[in-house]
């Protein structure tokens, strides 16, 4: 992964785990994206993403893809496993 994490946050009291994060691109532009986790399709989705100051409603792929080389599920999950262990968080099975 080269964007690398710069803050979090988990929310964990509602339904769904709710992950606040902030990145710093490869670049060294600011991305943030709050997404979560839903137990029903046993995915990540993101809610919300901002690149550089600008809004991009929940569209991750354009980044992803460009940058990371990977999904936008994957990409995700790997940002979710290394927020769950800082706080020591398990998801439900």
């Amino acid at each position: 992964m080269l964007t690398k994490i710069r803050k979090v946050k988990l929310e964990t009291s509602g339904k769904n785990p709710n992950y606040r994060v902030v990145l710093e691109s490869p670049e060294g532009k600011e991305l943030y994206i709050h997404f979560d986790y839903t137990y029903k399709t046993k995915t990540f989705w993101p809610l919300e993403v901002n690149y550089d100051g600008k809004k991009r409603g929940a569209k991750l792929a354009w980044y992803t893809n460009d940058i990371e080389k990977m999904t936008v599920a994957v990409f995700l999950e790997r940002i979710a496993k290394k927020i769950n262990k800082k706080y020591g968080y398990m998801l439900k099975a």
